[in-house]
């Protein structure tokens, strides 16, 4: 596990440095992704900088290679970051991700769900296909998105890409990213091509600097090109429910929670597994 004396901790910002307006909230109901900028101070950056350096280098039992063996770059993946390097459940419990949620969801409560850590070396080919998140999780509500925030700066062509109003489509399958095969019994139809069909819709991609973030509703259609720049592209989602989130008994496959948290359908996620980080009016 990665650490730093405590001696050596900076005081990092609990709260978004820049204020989260009406407009905001207006833009991600409308679209289901908001981008936000100036949220996360320096100090944060370069503490979760070196801390992805670390976790890279010790993957957990969800890590994945996305690049083949010999392929150029490198596109890595890992699950539940935040139960083994402590500066991810820093990030989580003291960072202002929960509160950016909370708020943009128009919810009175952030409740954590997961993090993803998600790197694109340059030169690294491969995409993150078109897909919804919700139906891969074992979650229900409306109140569910993604804080995805980047320690390096991201040029646009190299940014999430997000179908605008998505969010209000249908479900459909889940599939597994390395073969294209469905999830199996999920009974959902099958995602459109939405690569063969880019001009029929509005899609909004960004460019981003450290200290910025990404907020996407988890039913909107996003994926992601390969990383042609000469920069590292190393960005965290961590994932948050609010009120109307409810566990979810989903039919078939289901990839998220990786483990049973002993919940019933239609509980409110709660427990170790699941924190309650932010409450409104208690900061």
């Amino acid at each position: 596990m990665w650490s730093i004396a405590c001696h050596e901790v900076p005081i990092m910002n609990r709260r978004p440095l820049t204020s989260i307006t009406d407009a905001d909230r207006v833009a991600y109901a409308r679209d289901g992704i908001v981008c936000l900028r100036r949220q996360f101070d320096a100090d944060w950056m370069t503490v979760m900088g070196r801390a992805v350096d670390a976790a890279m280098v010790a993957p957990g039992p969800h890590g994945e290679e996305y690049t083949p063996a010999g392929g150029r770059g490198r596109f890595f993946g890992d699950l539940d970051v935040w139960r083994r390097h402590e500066p991810f459940r820093r990030f989580v419990f003291q960072s202002p991700a929960a509160e950016i949620a909370g708020r943009i969801m128009g919810s009175d409560t952030a409740t954590f769900f997961y993090d993803q850590l998600l790197v694109k070396e340059p030169g690294t080919a491969e995409r993150t296909p078109w897909h919804q998140d919700q139906p891969y999780w074992a979650v229900s509500g409306r109140q569910v998105c993604s804080v995805w925030v980047p320690f390096d700066p991201v040029a646009e062509d190299a940014c999430v890409e997000y179908v605008a109003g998505s969010h209000a489509w249908p479900e459909f399958s889940p599939y597994h990213f390395a073969d294209g095969r469905p999830y199996a019994g999920t009974g959902l139809p099958t995602l459109p091509d939405i690569e063969a069909e880019r001009d029929r819709h509005r899609i909004l991609r960004f460019a981003l600097e450290p200290g910025d973030c990404l907020v996407f509703q988890a039913m909107i259609v996003h994926g992601a090109p390969g990383n042609a720049s000469q920069r590292r592209r190393r960005a965290l989602a961590t994932r948050w429910t609010g009120d109307d989130a409810r566990y979810c008994v989903r039919p078939g496959e289901v990839a998220i929670p990786t483990s049973d948290p002993g919940l019933a359908h239609g509980d409110r996620l709660a427990g170790e597994m699941f924190p309650l980080i932010w409450r409104a009016g208690a900061v």
